[in-house]
């Protein structure tokens, strides 16, 4: 999954926006990347960084615990 795909982005000219999954801020993210609070990513390419589908499923079925 990509970052906007988890945390959501408004809408902007012909894309319609995308409704946040971890309502974070894209800072507060990283944030919880760099300790161990959020997973950690994958790169997928030079200048792309993703993240498991199954470690944001199990992030979010912890927090529903």
């Amino acid at each position: 999954m990509r970052l906007h795909q988890i945390i959501g982005r408004p809408a902007h000219k012909d894309r319609p926006a995308t409704p946040a999954i971890i309502p974070v801020s894209k800072s507060t993210w990283w944030a919880g990347v760099r300790t161990g609070r959020y997973p950690k990513p994958v790169k997928i390419g030079e200048r792309a960084t993703a993240w498991r589908a199954e470690a944001v499923r199990a992030l979010i079925l912890e927090a529903s615990v």
